[in-house]
């Protein structure tokens, strides 16, 4: 089992979170179970940027992005470095610190923004 810690986020986890997940899970689907309500609006298919996530810790132990990954990731909100697709991303044995950015790209929901 690996500890992810979540960062605060003002409206999907306030107070932050610390939990494990099994090696091999997409951080998506971690945080999903740990009622981190993150939005995947392409229902974690690679093809939109909504699951967009920056790994402050433990992002070298991850997997390269693919190609596709990247391309997507170059029309995130916020995108930085060590951005990646939550979907994408799986947890292996490192732990990881992980930060929700506060805005995503997702047309059915440009209100909130």
């Amino acid at each position: 089992m690996t500890k992810i810690t979540v960062l605060p986020h003002p409206t999907l986890c306030p107070q932050g979170l610390t939990f494990e997940a099994e090696a091999g899970e997409s951080i998506c689907n971690a945080l999903l179970y740990h009622d981190v309500f993150i939005e995947h609006a392409c229902e974690q298919s690679c093809a939109c940027t909504t699951c967009h996530v920056v790994v402050r810790k433990g992002f070298n132990s991850l997997e390269e992005a693919t190609e596709d990954e990247e391309d997507l990731l170059d029309k995130a909100w916020g995108l930085e470095p060590q951005s990646r697709l939550s979907c994408q991303a799986l947890v292996a044995d490192e732990e990881l610190v992980v930060e929700i950015p506060k805005y995503t790209i997702n047309h059915a929901r440009e209100e909130n923004h």
